[in-house]
């Protein structure tokens, strides 16, 4: 048995819908731009671009119901309602044809992000960590396996802040599907179990603030909720 000169951090764990086992968080990655109309939004032309990522600390992870503290070093704290895939099988260049049978499930999730931290990165031509990587900045719901739903392609994306609708779309709006973004990123990393893969957000990002309570779902997959503290 190991023995460690500082305590060691407990590995970031999820809930699975319906049982008392947890789904273990190793990586997560995160697909930028991948709806056409939160491209347009951003400024971007979304038919000029392939897929691109980023990533969050494992342990940014925040289960469905916990608040989310406001972060410092930001006035503009911003929503990101997204599909979330859980890889149950690990491996490098992973064909799109067989890209789901790595899959464990989904789940919905919100990237939480500082907007203004990632404007001034953007136009310095600097690094997002500062913008996606916040503390407590990936909300998850349960994750639902894929034994039980399937592989949706599509189902209806919203969110709401204080009951007010700001997101609304449909998970067949991905430009790159859910196989292709697979694909796309084991080319690049070698994919492990536990890995998490936050697939973009539609468009009506947007700032919240202490106080405000925020919910979301993907139709057939989960709902989330939460607030700001």
């Amino acid at each position: 048995m190991n023995e460690y000169v500082i305590a060691a951090a407990e590995r970031p764990t999820v809930t699975v819908a319906g049982s008392t086992r947890r789904f273990p968080v190793h990586r997560i990655y995160c697909v930028g731009r991948n709806y056409a109309e939160h491209a347009r939004e951003m400024g971007y032309d979304p038919t000029r671009e392939p897929p691109f990522f980023f990533c969050k600390p494992a342990d940014a992870i925040v289960e469905d119901t916990t608040p989310v503290p406001y972060p410092p070093r930001t006035a503009n704290f911003h929503h990101e309602i997204e599909l979330v895939v859980a890889i149950g099988k690990g491996g490098s260049s992973i064909s799109a044809e067989l890209a789901l049978g790595h899959v464990y499930g989904y789940g919905v999730g919100i990237d939480w992000t500082r907007r203004d931290l990632q404007a001034e990165a953007r136009n310095q031509g600097r690094p997002w960590d500062t913008a996606k990587g916040v503390d407590h900045g990936a909300s998850l719901s349960a994750l639902v396996p894929a034994s039980e739903i399937g592989h949706p392609g599509q189902g209806r994306i919203w969110l709401a802040v204080d009951g007010h609708l700001r997101q609304d779309s449909n998970i067949r709006e991905l430009i790159w599907s859910v196989p292709e973004v697979i694909a796309e990123l084991s080319s690049l990393f070698e994919l492990l179990p536990g890995d998490l893969i936050y697939t973009g957000t539609p468009s009506g990002v947007g700032p919240v603030q202490r106080g405000q309570r925020v919910e979301g779902g993907i139709d057939g997959i989960a709902s989330i909720a939460t607030s700001i503290i």
